[in-house]
Formats: structure tokens, C-alpha cells, sequence
């Protein structure tokens, strides 16, 4: 055991340093990051929202106007538990994402209280197909976005919350559904920028308008789903489905999907970006880049 804890620790330290060393990717060409929303419609993505079917988008939640992806809740009367998620089509693992986000006017009737000004984007997120027709959350990494309360309440952004996951922070396992970062609090409807870099299953790093506010290692699925009281039953997720994850307990996240969150608060985000760190690192290829830090050399043109 002392064997395996020391090669994953010396894994991590290696994978960290390699990162660290490359800073070339702040300098990719703008045309290697890929725009994820083209501002113009939801090509590439998938919706679910709770009690739907796949890509019913309950009450027009998910909207596309002047460049924005928008959650808005004009057509709603009461919330009533649509938890919605917006799902692109493809799984990465190693990647920079960035967007800025910007919270609307008031929480929508019938949400939570701790869903006012509160949304996130889920990383190495299960699929959308794979929900279950009654599920909240899906099991995933998400990257809270909150917005400030007003007055001198401080209330972080950029937090880790996890459904269905836990990972480790200072060789530590964190068993909190949700961590808060250090971010500074930003209120009333300004736009906010974002980065996440996710390096696999090894490290995750939350940035807050340039600042790293957050940073664990090893994310795998575990913990159940949230605590006692949420668990997976009450996330709507049915038995057989629920007894497969649990069957993956302790697994580590090599990849998955991203998804934009809607709970309640209307919000826009823009400029979704993803550049790829895996891809062919032989120098001799044409489609080198520098800033790869994951081999993938089946993919190398010559």
C-alpha cells in the first residue's frame, strides 16, 4: 500500500512539474483553442433538464442571444426542482477552459435558498444520454459559480462542489460536499472570467479572473451522492443506475464531459473556450504543439 501511495504521490509530482514548466500554453495561437459556443445556436450540445427527455428544453431555459448562452426563467412560473444542464458532445481529460459568466436580476420563485445567485460548470461529467430521466446533478467535478449578496458579505466563487465524487487536497481526502476557494466576492450583474485546468485525474486548478483560487488532486467517484440526505435515490437517479456507480467507488476520473448549469438564478456565460493539452507530442509532426503535456501520438500527421 505505502508502494502505491508513493507512486501515485511521485505521479502527481511529476505531472505538476511538467505543467508548471510549460507555460507555452498561455501563448497557444487563439485559432488552437476550440470555441465550444458559436454564439449562433447549441450545435455540439446536449440538454437535460429533470423530469425531460434528452434535448427537451423545458420552458426555452437554454437561450441563445447576442453571442450568449443565457439560462432565463421568464416562461416559468415556480422552479419545481428543473435542475437543467447543458452538456458538449465531447469528452476531453487534459484542457484549459475559459468563459466569463455574469448573474440576472432576481432568483426565480420556488428555488432554493442557497440557489440564489448560484450556478456552475461541471467537469469530467458523466453524459447527458446517461441520466437518468429524473436526475438532478450528474456525477461530476463542478466549478461553483456564485455571485456576491451585496453589502460586505463575502461569498466565494470558483468553489468545488461534488456529486457523486471526492478528491484529495494536500494529500488529504476531502469528504465536504462543497470546498470554498479563496476568490475575492464579485456582486451585482458584472462579468466574470474563468479558467479551469484539468490535467486528467491527477490535478485540477480553479482560476478567478487570473488568481488560482483552488487547486485538488484525484478526483475519483465516491462519497455517495452528496450526504445522507441527498443521496442517490433523492437525486432521482434510479436503483440500477445508482448501483453502478456505486460498484465504481474509489475509481479515478480520467475524462469526461463538460456541462453549464442552470439551478434557478438566470445567467449568461460567453467566450467558452477549451484548449486541448492532449495530443501528438512528436516533434517531427506537423501537428506538434508545445504546450501538450499528454501524449497522444495516433494522432500525429506527417
Amino acid at each position: 500500500m505505502k508502494r502505491q501511495l508513493y507512486f501515485i504521490a511521485s505521479l502527481l509530482l511529476i505531472t505538476s512539474c511538467a505543467f508548471s514548466q510549460n507555460k507555452s500554453y498561455k501563448n497557444a495561437n487563439q485559432k488552437d483553442w476550440v470555441r465550444l459556443f458559436n454564439g449562433k445556436n447549441f450545435d455540439g450540445w446536449d440538454i437535460k433538464i429533470t423530469g425531460e427527455k434528452l434535448n427537451a428544453n423545458y420552458k426555452n431555459t437554454f437561450r441563445v442571444e447576442d453571442g450568449m448562452m443565457r439560462v432565463m426563467y421568464d416562461q416559468y412560473e415556480s422552479f419545481n426542482d428543473k435542475f437543467g444542464h447543458i452538456y458538449y458532445k465531447k469528452p476531453y481529460s487534459y484542457y484549459v477552459i475559459r468563459f466569463e459568466y455574469r448573474f440576472q436580476g432576481d432568483q426565480l420563485k420556488g428555488g432554493a435558498s442557497w440557489n440564489v445567485r448560484n450556478s456552475g460548470i461541471m467537469l469530467h461529467s458523466q453524459s447527458a444520454k446517461s441520466l437518468t430521466h429524473n436526475q438532478t446533478f450528474p456525477v461530476s467535478l463542478e466549478l461553483q459559480l456564485l455571485g456576491g449578496l451585496g453589502g460586505n458579505t463575502t461569498r466565494h466563487t470558483g468553489n468545488l462542489c461534488s456529486p457523486g465524487t471526492e478528491v484529495y487536497m494536500q494529500n488529504k481526502i476531502v469528504t465536504d460536499h462543497c470546498t470554498d476557494s479563496d476568490s475575492k466576492t464579485y456582486h451585482g450583474d458584472q462579468w466574470v472570467k474563468v479558467e479551469a485546468i484539468v490535467l486528467g485525474d491527477s490535478i485540477v486548478h480553479h482560476i478567478i479572473e487570473g488568481d488560482t483560487v483552488l487547486t485538488y488532486e484525484k478526483p475519483h467517484i465516491g462519497g455517495g451522492f452528496v450526504s445522507a440526505d441527498y443521496n442517490w435515490e433523492k437525486a432521482g437517479i434510479d436503483p440500477k443506475s445508482a448501483e453502478a456507480w456505486i460498484k465504481k467507488d474509489g475509481m479515478l476520473l480520467k475524462e469526461g464531459y463538460i456541462a453549464m448549469q442552470a439551478e434557478s438564478h438566470a445567467i449568461d456565460f460567453k467566450n467558452i473556450e477549451l484548449l486541448d493539452l492532449k495530443g501528438c507530442m512528436d516533434k517531427k509532426a506537423k501537428n506538434y504543439k508545445a504546450y501538450f503535456i499528454k501524449a497522444d501520438n495516433s494522432k500525429c500527421k506527417y
